[in-house]
Formats: structure tokens, sequence, C-alpha cells
């Protein structure tokens, strides 16, 4: 191997790759109306056959490739990743590779309960929780499915059990649907040791009737919950951090607030982002990405497959929502976020 290849990887902007993160299936238990609507996500919806995913083995070989280019934290997401079969062997496999420090997962909860235990037996470090309000009538209308935010605090109960410490929970927040339920999300896991982290609705990908007007702004958001709980801004944890932190007066704890759309962040973005079928994608808005697949079953080298990473992300220029405006069209084609996780 080269030894050029040891050199700070960073895209135009100087922006280095620290973050991996890797859709393992585009798949859903779930229906969330900002992510995968029921209407067009119906019985009959045809999602990628097996054999267009990456193997277990391929999405290995991408991390390990991308782990000597920089990257440290990786995180498994959907779809829903707990809907993949065997995901535990991903983990090891993945929990081995030098260079990766963190490895995560973000789930919707619901079959967290019974994959809590394997997964942190297997070397998982980390688990966030997507719960978008304790109202039953408000959760089943965000998450499309006849279900209960009961079934996703049962997951939560089960990862803490199951050795996973600080636990965190995202909530995507949206004007006339759940931004008044913010309170008792927060008022609920005060205390816990788990930080709830608030998520401006974005306009990932083409599908979910986004517009500005749906967007509760980050300071909004505070004001709101500060209101009640009284809560004061604390110093981010490390350069590039997407929330902004903010902990309860009284010793509670910590909340989030991550303000994608009225205060971006693409200046400090160091993620990458590995889709289903095996395109490296750069960034969350994107219409497009280079296809990996091609080459790792291709029988291309890892020479072969860190000089492609290289060059993707020394050519990346990304910065979508430093740019975004109300009036920016949302491009036909572009990758929906079951594709290539949050």
């Amino acid at each position: 191997m080269s030894t050029t290849t040891n050199d700070p990887l960073q895209d135009r902007l100087e922006r280095p790759v620290r973050d991996l993160r890797i859709s393992v299936t585009d798949r859903c238990n779930f229906r969330c109306p900002y992510c995968m609507p029921a209407e067009l996500f119906g019985d009959h919806y045809r999602f990628l056959p097996r054999k267009e995913l990456l193997t277990f083995e391929e999405i290995e070989r991408v991390a390990q490739v991308c782990a000597q280019l920089g990257v440290s934290k990786v995180r498994l997401t959907g779809g829903e990743p707990l809907v993949r079969a065997e995901l535990e062997k991903l983990v090891v496999g993945l929990a081995g590779i030098a260079g990766v420090e963190d490895l995560a997962l973000t789930t919707n909860g619901a079959l967290l309960a019974q994959h809590a235990a394997p997964l942190r037996a297997a070397g998982l470090n980390r688990i966030t929780v997507s719960l978008d309000s304790l109202s039953p009538a408000t959760f089943r209308r965000m998450s499309g499915r006849d279900a209960e935010p009961q079934e996703v605090l049962d997951g939560i109960a089960a990862a803490e059990a199951a050795g996973f410490e600080s636990i965190k929970i995202n909530c995507v927040v949206q004007r006339g649907v759940n931004e008044t339920d913010a309170i008792e999300l927060a008022r609920h896991f005060k205390g816990t040791g788990h930080i709830v982290r608030f998520i401006e609705f974005m306009d990932v990908g083409t599908l979910n009737g986004w517009n500005l007007e749906q967007v509760v702004p980050a300071h909004e958001i505070m004001e709101l919950i500060g209101a009640s709980m009284p809560i004061e801004s604390v110093p981010a944890a490390y350069h590039g951090e997407v929330a902004r932190r903010f902990r309860y007066r009284d010793g509670g704890g910590e909340i989030g607030v991550i303000a994608s759309v009225t205060q971006p962040f693409c200046g400090s973005c160091t993620r990458a982002r590995l889709t289903t079928d095996g395109k490296l994608v750069t960034c969350l808005f994107a219409s497009g990405g280079f296809d990996l697949r091609e080459l790792l079953r291709g029988d291309a080298t890892d020479e072969e497959l860190l000089t492609a990473v290289r060059s993707v992300w020394s050519a990346r220029t990304d910065r979508y929502s430093e740019e975004r405006t109300a009036a920016t069209p949302r491009e036909a084609g572009r990758i929906e976020m079951f594709q290539l996780g949050g």
C-alpha cells in the first residue's frame, strides 16, 4: 500500500473525514411521514432485493478503508437497522477494525428490547433512539403505524439493562404536529442520564412534503422547554458536534438541539455516508453518490477502494444547509432518508 494513504484526508473546504454512517437496509417497520410516508410505501412497494444490498463483508471492507483515511466513528442506520437479520455479526466485525473507536446505532426502538443485549455483547458502544412523542395518538401519527410509545420505552429500558449508559433520544419537531409534546418528552427523561435531542424538521429527500413553515426553529424549542424547566447553554464537547448543548440549571441533566435548517453546521461536517446499495455519499441532501459496490464486486483491491474514497472526499464541496433558502428547489432524484440514514 502506498505511503500517501497516511496523509490527512480533507475535502476542498479543509474538513476531515471522521464519521461513517452506514445504512444497512432500506426497509423499516414504521412509516414516518417525514421519511417513508405510508401512502407511497405500501404493501406493494418494492424495496431493494437482497442481492443489491451490501453484504456484511462488503460493509466491513469499506469501513476498514475509511478507518485508514481517518474515520473513527461508525454509526449503523437504515431504514430501521434492526430489521436486518443477524446484525450482531456485522457489529462484531466493525468493532474489530483498527481505528474505529466509537460504534453506534440509530433505531426507532420498537425492536430494541430483543436486540439490546446481543448488540452490547457484540461490541456496540452507543444507541440513539428516535422518539417523536409520548402521546399515543401523536406517536401513531408520526410513526405511521398502530404502535405505542411504550414499546420504545421498553426498548430503552432493555438497553439500560444491557449496559448502555448515556442513551440519546432523537425527536424531530414539526410545526402543528408535536412541538408542544417536546416539553413532556424532556420532562420524562430529565434526571435519567439520557439526552433528548430535538431536531428541526429537514428537507431530506423529496417525499415528505417539506416546507419552511413546518420548521420549529431551535431557539423556539429551547424557549418552550426553558419556560418550565430553566436551562443554560453548554460548550460543545468536541469540534464538529452537531447538537447544541444545554443543561438544566437544577442539575437534572442535559438536552440538545440540532438546528441544521436555521443554524447550519456545514463548515464542520465530517460525515460520509454509505447507502444501502453501496454508494458513497458526502452530504445528507445529496442527489447521488459514488458506486463502491461496483468496485467491491469487480475484484477491486483495497488500494483501489482507498483511492476511490480518497478521490471522492478530497473533491467534496458540499454545504447545502448553508446555501438553502425557502425557495431552494428540491432536486428530483435526491437520495431519500431511508436509503442513507440520518
